[in-house]
């Protein structure tokens, strides 16, 4: 109802709209490594895994520079991985140090930064550290968006408000954080200990409307002084679970040398957009399992909520009639997958760790 009662798309030319997938540092490393080496790292981890991205997160300005932000952009576009830069949403309510700041503020200083932004071939904007849900700062949002289409550059907000549908009206919002998402697992054993329950919660609620910028799927281990207490099958459902316009990733290079090359062919091949959407099953907290179509493929992935194990049955009766069905779960040891082929059929019965996952490919 929400978003047939929205204005409709402003008229814009899409056709630098593209979904994708991104790499991104500072999940992994943070504030103190976006520097020029590692960034570049990041865009040759994206062109290695198809990834179509690579976001280059706070302070990029005083430690990089634009002069060699552009050098990185037209290395970038060498290997097909386009850039997104984040910026700090500035203004009188915010005490963030991080830069760039105080670029945005007015439409004069904001369409100046867009457009040195296009020239230098920079792709999309993540901005950041928005102050409440008062009127001016909804009208800035707003303003954003209508600015950076006639710029061609595509917008993640982070730290910010939840959207109510604005994809809708502003199709280049490819996504928006408004969830405790997975920085937070990195920063306290609280909240990592927490991730599953809440991450099975989060197709019942905040995804279901507008994209999220949860930035799923840390397949190995947390860079921090904090223990992941999910499996990594439960990690890889979530690159299908949560719906993002761009889904930046929780994985560093580092972590993903110690996954199967057939994951990382996965990832390469995963559908960056989808067409069809059916509900398995579930319950908000408990467990989820939602199936995804993109050609002649659905892929099923599920999630176990809880700190038990589960056998679950999952019905796949109207996904497909004939053909193969690939299972990926867990195996034995962190960042181990196990794998069985099989023909399609109903129903299936499949034992899920504690925190655990699956994913299903039907094709």
């Amino acid at each position: 109802m929400g978003l047939d009662i929205l204005d409709p798309a402003i008229q814009i030319d899409q056709t630098f709209i593209k979904p994708g997938k991104a790499s991104w540092s500072w999940i992994n490393s943070k504030d103190e490594y976006i520097i020029f080496d590692e960034q570049k790292k990041y865009i040759d981890f994206s062109a290695d895994m198809n990834w179509q991205y690579c976001l280059i997160d706070v302070n990029w300005d005083r430690n990089i520079g634009y002069e060699k932000i552009q050098e990185l952009a037209d290395y970038a576009k060498g290997k097909k991985v386009s850039l997104i830069l984040w910026y700090n949403s500035a203004g009188d309510w915010n005490t963030v140090g991080y830069t760039p700041k105080n670029k945005l503020l007015t439409s004069e200083s904001r369409r100046k930064e867009f457009a040195k932004l296009q020239e230098m071939g920079i792709k999309g904007v993540k901005i950041d550290f928005f102050g409440g849900d008062g009127k001016s700062v909804i009208a800035y949002y707003h303003d954003i968006l209508r600015d950076a289409a006639d710029y061609k550059l595509l917008v993640n907000f982070h730290g910010a408000t939840l959207p109510r549908g604005w994809s809708k009206m502003y199709p280049h919002l490819m996504t928006v954080e408004a969830v405790r998402g997975f920085e937070t697992v990195t920063f306290t054993q609280e909240d990592a200990d927490r991730q599953a329950e809440i991450c099975a919660t989060l197709p019942f609620s905040r995804n279901v409307f507008d994209p999220m910028d949860y930035t799923p799927m840390n397949l190995y281990k947390v860079n921090a002084n904090v223990k992941r207490k999910t499996t990594s099958a439960f990690e890889l459902a979530t690159s299908i679970l949560f719906l993002s316009g761009i889904q930046h990733y929780a994985e560093s290079p580092e972590g993903m040398a110690h996954v199967p090359e057939f994951i990382k062919q996965f990832l390469r091949d995963l559908p960056v957009n989808w067409e069809d959407v059916k509900f398995i099953q579930g319950y908000p907290g408990k467990e989820v399992v939602i199936a995804r179509k993109s050609g002649n493929k659905w892929y099923v992935a599920g999630i176990n909520g809880e700190n038990k194990e589960k056998m679950m049955t999952i019905n796949l009766s109207g996904l497909a009639t004939k053909g193969k069905v690939k299972l990926i779960t867990d195996g034995n040891n962190i960042a181990e997958f196990s794998t069985q082929e099989f023909d399609v059929k109903d129903q299936i019965t499949i034992t899920v760790k504690p925190n655990g996952g699956f994913v299903l490919i039907l094709d």
